[in-house]
């Protein structure tokens, strides 16, 4: 049985009233649904027929059961930053907005966890940890929710020291498909007992349970930070001199690459007077003589590789500045071209194939004749392709997937992946299947498990 498209609305909602008694959390309204028929992807629009808000974990599970005996899909919804259509509801069903479960469930500042609902913002979360001198340090950029982020198994511009979000999840509450509710992990750091099947959720996109709680790993905040930006001649000498850097050790909390067409995005965006140049923006953070001697080394191996342009920045306004100039990359893009819609690729190839792998994305570029920027956590071999393109325009959407293809059959004939931190929803699942030819059976397999009505998120990772 796979969750249909053809439902009895009305008696849906009525039943879910007796769930959750509050008309407004159990929301038929034309603008909420629409609201909820999108994320930040290129892929079209799908409106669900309900949209409900639960507050508590029975409320979740309650929903849960009533779904999975009617056959109705349920798509899990977060702040709807996700770019490649995770939340978008592609059998109408219920959309199901977990953002009103915000809270603070337990904090434990001596134990530098904290455990909290799956809507809260990462921004949230880091306003409370930072109260005690700890820090939250995955950053994607947008201001996700924790339990999207955990779905998706995010990442960002502090990956290169902290990791994803799979090394930050110390334990996980989820709803499965019946409404069943299961625990995984502790509080303990690390634990050698049975198989890890909180790690089996974090990354699935919501297709095989519903996360309700979740307890985060914190870090202490670093006594001394430094941002530099570093500016090369090319792509080639800024891909080698992070290649470099990594090679050699040094503690970097962040690595980015910006190609010479986001600075100049970014210079028109911001109004900036940036060099528009391919550039590193690099951080460092530790003890105060731990940062001077990294940064000082950090800057030789800049100058091996040409660096036109090296600026050191202690003042913390000033660093948020430089950060924030980073997130707003995409909006900055998307302005070059008003009116257009943002794709881009999301590979991660070994660290000594970066250089190549960015060469051969750009000369595909200039091939297909496509305006487009180069992004990335280079630090772990990571980065984009975004660039604006008329979704009106069938020959700029062919050439825009040749470009994400091409890019991704690169990637993984040198050792890498369709995707480092954006997951598969629905624009990789050909790729993934390349990717992944053998073990998709056993995919397919925990899937069905776990999700034998596919009710869960149904048409993302795989076709059905």
């Amino acid at each position: 049985m796979i969750a249909g498209t053809d439902i009895d609305v009305d008696g849906l909602r009525s039943a879910l009233l007796e769930v959750i008694a509050e008309e407004r959390r159990v929301n038929a309204g034309e603008s909420i649904r629409a609201l909820h028929a999108d994320d930040s992807s290129p892929h079209p629009a799908s409106v669900p027929d309900l949209v409900v808000f639960p507050h508590t974990v029975a409320e979740v599970s309650a929903v849960l059961a009533l779904a999975n005996a009617r056959g109705v899909a349920v798509t899990p919804f977060g702040m709807g930053t996700s770019t490649d259509g995770h939340v978008i509801p592609l059998r109408r069903g219920i959309s199901l907005d977990l953002t009103e479960m915000d809270g603070v469930v337990r904090f434990r500042p001596e134990d530098q966890m904290i455990t909290v609902g799956p809507g809260i913002s990462r921004s949230a979360v880091n306003r409370r940890a930072g109260e005690h001198g700890l820090l939250f340090p995955v950053d994607p950029g947008a201001d996700a929710s924790i339990g999207g982020m955990v779905a998706t198994n995010a990442s960002g511009t502090t990956t290169v020291r902290y990791g994803n979000m799979r090394k930050q999840v110390l334990a996980l509450q989820v709803v499965l498909a019946d409404g069943t509710v299961v625990r995984t992990g502790s509080r303990a750091l690390k634990s050698s007992a049975g198989y890890d099947l909180g790690q089996l959720f974090v990354g699935s996109e919501g297709t095989l349970g519903v996360i309700v709680e979740v307890t985060l790993r914190l870090y202490g905040i670093p006594e001394h930070t430094v941002a530099a930006r570093a500016a090369f001649p090319d792509l080639d000498a800024a891909c080698g001199a992070a290649r470099a850097l990594i090679g050699a050790g040094v503690l970097l909390s962040r690595m980015e690459l910006l190609d010479a067409y986001c600075v100049q995005a970014l210079n028109r965006f911001k109004d900036m007077t940036l060099p528009e140049l391919p550039c590193l923006l690099l951080e460092f953070a530790g003890s105060r003589e731990a940062v001077q001697a990294d940064s000082r080394f950090a800057a030789e191996v800049a100058a091996e590789y040409g660096c036109a342009e090296l600026e050191l920045e202690a003042d913390h306004t000033a660093r948020v500045r430089l950060w924030q100039a980073r997130h707003d990359l995409p909006p900055a893009l998307a302005h070059l071209r008003p009116g257009s819609k943002l794709m881009t690729t999301d590979v991660c190839v070994p660290i000594s194939e970066l250089p190549a792998a960015v060469a051969a994305g750009r000369a595909a570029v200039e091939r297909l004749k496509i305006v487009a920027g180069i992004v990335g956590h280079v630090g772990e071999g990571n980065y984009h392709i975004t660039y604006a393109f008329d979704p009106d325009d069938p020959d700029e959407q062919d050439r825009a997937e040749i470009l994400e293809a091409e890019v991704i059959e690169h990637a993984l004939a040198c050792g890498g992946t369709c995707s480092g931190e954006h997951g598969i929803g629905i624009g990789k699942i050909r790729h993934l299947a390349t990717e992944h030819a053998d073990l998709l059976p056993l995919m397919r397999g925990i899937k069905q498990q776990l999700d034998p009505n596919g009710i869960l998120n149904p048409g993302k990772v795989f076709t059905a």
